[in-house]
């Protein structure tokens, strides 16, 4: 396996988005595209990503009826994403068809509690497990519906691989020691991440930010 470090080129910016990707390049594992950017630049900006060479993991959190989010899953075959994610609350049956819908080689993982949300928020949307409680019964139901893994923090991926010894795990919200954890409520170092059992890290502005981006890089792989 390459590089964990997948940097998310979270910006409506091509220009922008393919600066920072050409500079980092040679020491990430691959590209995280996100809404924004794809609602700005579409299939077309992702293809002028991913013509750099690396994988690319297409962040576009499908959350819908099952027939919906199975057939814009069918809409994005011709981009070959390394990783596509859809949310577990859309339940199993969405799921299922999402998976059966992905293009090999595809690996399809379902969101379980953004890293955004905590406790209260959990509590003021009808939720009444803790993050940790949620997440774990998310990726249960995941696992069951044949996804390849989930998104979860770094403060429930050791809990959730130890339920799912062969799940595909990515933690985003990840900031190297003394980072600022910006928008983030449950934030993780890099080391701790991986050796909690995080497939693949997911960081954005600790690099894309950063005075020297490809230093960040660099930098923060050094500590893995």
């Amino acid at each position: 396996m390459g590089s964990r470090i997948y940097v998310a080129l979270d910006t409506p910016e091509l220009a922008q988005a393919l600066s920072i990707a050409g500079r980092v390049r040679h020491h990430v594992g691959g590209f995280k595209v996100g809404l924004e950017f794809f609602v700005a630049n579409g299939a077309a900006g992702v293809r002028e990503v991913a013509a750099l060479g690396l994988p690319i993991f297409l962040d576009l959190k499908l959350h819908d009826i099952p027939n919906t989010v199975a057939s814009a899953i069918q809409a994005l075959h011709d981009l070959h994403p390394a990783v596509l994610t859809i949310h577990t609350a859309g339940g199993r049956a969405m799921m299922e068809d999402a998976k059966a819908a992905a293009p090999p080689g595809t690996k399809v993982v379902g969101v379980t509690v953004l890293t955004s949300l905590d406790g209260r928020d959990l509590a003021s949307i009808g939720v009444d497990a803790a993050p940790s409680a949620q997440v774990e019964r998310l990726a249960d139901l995941a696992a069951e519906a044949g996804l390849d893994g989930i998104v979860c923090s770094g403060a429930e991926v050791a809990a959730a691989h130890a339920r799912w010894k062969h799940g595909f795990f990515v933690v985003p919200g990840v900031r190297p020691a003394g980072g600022d954890a910006g928008d983030q409520k449950r934030v993780i170092t890099p080391r701790a991440a991986v050796d909690a059992g995080a497939s693949i890290l997911v960081i954005g502005r600790p690099i894309t930010k950063a005075e020297d981006p490809d230093a960040a890089a660099r930098a923060i792989a050094a500590t893995l």
